[in-house]
């Protein structure tokens, strides 16, 4: 039996309401990254859980912690969702650290299919994050004006 660990993106999750629902959608239907496993295998997701965003120094050794938590319920496996393995400039880096710390565990990159190329995700995920929104301050501008 597998079980498994899902590490996503803070700034897709936390940032752009990213739910995981395609993550969780292909591991229902092992498809994905999640065919790999034999079919007789069992698989059992046992949480999902947030990279610590883009790092300081203390980056790597904050996402040990957060792994470590799970490798308390016995994951053997973290996949890297879709949105790390296209998107993270620290992924070889917090991939390392995994493997140094935790030697039996097993790192996948990838989740869901992939129906985009990484380079047109991270084109789209972009045009999300540069769109004009307000703020506090907008709202704090806009009441001091009306006064």
């Amino acid at each position: 039996m597998a079980k498994i660990g899902i590490l996503t993106c803070s700034n897709a999750t936390q940032d752009l309401g990213c739910s995981s629902v395609s993550c969780i959608a292909d591991f229902r239907r092992r498809k994905g990254m999640f065919a790999l496993y034999p079919q007789e295998e069992r698989l059992t997701l046992v949480g999902i859980i947030n990279c610590p965003g883009c790092p300081t120094l203390a980056g790597p050794e904050k996402l040990l912690g957060r792994i470590r938590a799970l490798t308390d319920f016995g994951v053997d496996t973290i996949h890297f969702a879709f949105c790390v393995k296209a998107l993270c400039p620290f992924r070889e880096k917090y991939k390392t650290a995994l493997e140094e710390t935790f030697p039996g565990m097993r790192i996948v990159l990838g989740t869901h299919e992939e129906h985009n190329t990484h380079e047109e995700f991270r084109v789209r995920v972009k045009n999300l994050f540069c769109q004009p929104r307000k703020t506090m301050v907008d709202i704090i501008l806009d009441k001091d004006r009306a006064e």
